[in-house]
């Protein structure tokens, strides 16, 4: 059956976008060599999880690779073994992946068996038990992992569950709650597999092979993959927030702030990309130099975008000695909050240098370059070729980004969630708590 194809504006000749009869979209693009690299997304992540059922997405991605096909696990394992693909993956917020990579003679049956285990799995009962186990597990040793737990505590606090919803949204990790974990059965989480299917999955595809190869490989494996369900579960921004969470053993307090972004369709998301990259992207950036290089408050400090519900926001994290937490606290939020004095030319230079370096070199890994075709397609709904971000990143100007700068104030509506042994909290954090409770950012 013919695919129902269409042309990405400003598309390259190797770039292909396809969708199957039902819904899943294809990005292609050929290159020469002897690998191949994919990367399917499923949109149904741990955000997804049913309220009461924390945990659904991470146990069930698992309980798929006990058997598929008439084969039981070890046989599974052993079939993809046999191919020497190297497989990866995991369940995040908003989507699961499934990802391979290996000698092109392989693809078609790397496709198949991964097919497999979304159309035909086992789902052995006797699996079930030993996998909430682990879950729980991995919930438990969050303790061991400071930095991880406190990613969890701040998109509780930045991100609450809206009330009706009927996802359990951004509160929980993919391991779930020793809740979820306990009221998860069998036939729950089948249920739940219904939501996994064609319907706004994408599968980002590199290989040298003509455009109808790739397109007959992909369709003889997923084409019986069933419709699912697709809904993006809504992040609604909690402004002003501020969360301590008492550890009396730490040796560590672990600072981190939550600020309004950027959506990735708006026109200002490229300028906001450099800001950020000059806020912290190396050894010059403006984090590292005030936080580490000039004071020596943190060995580690960070600041990223992080995409929820189709809108952006920035993240930035810091562990400091709990003598030294609330200086280091403050000037982080100091950093932010002179965001819109603008950029300095040599801070402009650098930054899109390095965000020109790092699209170039992105796009030589075989299974970089397949996350970036799904990424696309997922997030910006098109393929954006290489030579199109080039032109764009070159055309920016230091009046594009300051113009934009202007406007943007993060450190307005941060909330800050801190975990240590004693709340670091200064003025300047307080400042920032007496906003509104909720904002919807474009």
């Amino acid at each position: 059956m013919p695919a129902r194809s269409f042309s990405p504006p400003a598309s390259t000749p190797s770039a292909q976008l396809w969708t199957l009869p039902g819904g899943l979209r294809v990005a292609f693009e050929r290159r020469a060599g002897p690998g191949f690299a994919f990367d399917l997304r499923v949109p149904v992540g741990n955000a997804h999880d049913p309220p009461g059922q924390e945990g659904a997405a991470g146990v069930l991605e698992e309980w798929l690779f006990k058997g598929a096909g008439g084969m039981d696990a070890r046989a599974l394992q052993d079939a993809f073994d046999d191919l020497g693909v190297r497989r990866g993956g995991g369940v995040g917020p908003e989507a699961t992946r499934f990802t391979a990579s290996g000698l092109g003679a392989d693809l078609g049956a790397a496709l198949r068996l991964t097919a497999c285990v979304l159309i035909q799995p086992e789902l052995p009962e006797a699996e079930l038990n030993v996998l909430t186990d682990l879950a729980r597990q991995d919930l438990e040793g969050l303790a061991d992992s400071p930095s991880d737990l406190l990613a969890v505590h701040a998109r509780r606090l930045a991100f609450p569950r809206p009330a009706g919803s009927p996802f359990a949204g951004f509160t929980h990790p993919a391991s779930g709650t020793l809740e979820g974990l306990q009221a998860l059965t069998s036939a729950g989480l089948r249920a739940h597999l219904t939501r996994y299917g064609q319907a706004g999955s994408v599968l980002g595809l590199v290989a040298d092979l003509e455009p109808s190869e790739a397109f007959e490989l992909v369709q003889r494996a997923l084409a019986e993959l069933r419709s699912g369900q697709v809904a993006q579960v809504p992040a609604v921004f909690r402004a002003g927030g501020r969360a301590h969470h008492t550890d009396a053993d730490a040796e560590q307090t672990h600072l981190s702030i939550t600020a309004p972004g950027v959506a990735p369709t708006h026109p200002d998301w490229l300028a906001w990309q450099v800001a950020l990259t000059a806020l912290s992207g190396g050894s010059a950036s403006r984090l590292f130099t005030a936080v580490r290089e000039e004071r020596g408050l943190a060995y580690a400090v960070s600041a990223s975008p992080v995409l929820l519900g189709g809108q952006g926001f920035l993240s930035a994290y810091a562990g400091s000695t709990p003598e030294r937490a609330p200086e280091t606290l403050e000037v982080m939020l100091h950093e932010l909050a002179r965001l819109p004095q603008g950029l300095k030319p040599d801070e402009f230079h650098r930054a899109c240098t390095s965000l020109t370096t790092s699209v170039v070199f992105g796009a030589e890994s075989l299974r970089s370059r397949a996350g970036s075709l799904t990424r696309d397609v997922a997030v910006f709904g098109r393929v954006r070729p290489i030579s199109e971000l080039r032109a764009r990143l070159a055309a920016l100007t230091l009046e594009d980004v300051n113009a934009f700068l202007a406007g943007y104030n993060p450190v307005g509506h941060a909330t800050v969630t801190t975990l240590g042994p004693v709340d670091p909290g200064g003025p300047l954090a307080e400042s920032v708590f007496s906003l509104p409770a909720e904002v919807h950012h474009a």
